[in-house]
C-alpha cells in the first residue's frame, strides 16, 4: 500500500486527537510508524492501525476506514487538486477508473487500486461497484462522502451487498442531492 494513504491516517488521527494518539496506535498496532507518501508498505500494517483504531474509538474497522477517508479528503485534494476539476462530487467519483487510477499508476507504477464499475440508477444516484483485494470498501465509501464534503454537497450511502458478507464485489449505492450542489 502506497505511504500517502497512511499519511492521510495520521493527518486524521493526530489532526482529530493529537500526535500522542498516534504514537499511542502505532504502538498498540505493533508496526514502525515511518511512512513516506512514495513508499510501499504492507497492506497489513495499515490494516492493524485501523483495527487499533476501532479498539481505541470503540467502533468498527469499516468506521474507522470511513472516518479516514472521509476526514483525509482535503489533504488529498491540497496535494493532488488537479484530480479536483469535475463540477461536483458525482462526477467526480466516475473519474476514478478512467482519469485518477491513470494518473496514479503513471506516477506510482507498482500501486495496486481498487477497481470501480458504476451503474446510473437515476440522475442523481448511482452504484458504485468496488473491487479490490483489499476489501477497504468503508474507505471507498469515506472517500466518497469526503469529495461529498469537499463539493459542498450532500448525499447518502449505503451498500446493496459488501464483500465482507461474501459477495463478490460491494454496491454502494450513493444518493446525490443535486438540489445542495456547489453555488
Amino acid at each position: 500500500m502506497k505511504g500517502i494513504i497512511f499519511n492521510v491516517a495520521e493527518h486524521v488521527v493526530t489532526e482529530q486527537h493529537g500526535a500522542d494518539a498516534w504514537d499511542d496506535l502505532l504502538v498498540a498496532a505493533g508496526v514502525d510508524g515511518v511512512y513516506t507518501a512514495v513508499g510501499n508498505y504492507p497492506d497489513a500494517e495499515f490494516s492493524a492501525i485501523v483495527a487499533a483504531t476501532a479498539r481505541a474509538r470503540g467502533t468498527t474497522v469499516q468506521d474507522v476506514e470511513r472516518w479516514i477517508g472521509r476526514r483525509g479528503m482535503p489533504l488529498l485534494a491540497d496535494r493532488y487538486g488537479d484530480f479536483f476539476e469535475p463540477a461536483d462530487a458525482r462526477a467526480f467519483v466516475l473519474t476514478l477508473n478512467d482519469v485518477i487510477h491513470p494518473e496514479v499508476r503513471k506516477l506510482y507504477p507498482d500501486v495496486n487500486v481498487p477497481d470501480f464499475d458504476y451503474e446510473h440508477v437515476s440522475e442523481t444516484t448511482l452504484v458504485v461497484e468496488y473491487r479490490s483485494d483489499r476489501r477497504m470498501c468503508g474507505f471507498a465509501e469515506g472517500l466518497i462522502l469526503g469529495a461529498v464534503d469537499w463539493y459542498g454537497e450532500s448525499a447518502v450511502l449505503g451498500q446493496d451487498a459488501c464483500m465482507h458478507d461474501g459477495a463478490p464485489a460491494c454496491l454502494i449505492r450513493c444518493d446525490f442531492d443535486a438540489a445542495s450542489g456547489p453555488t
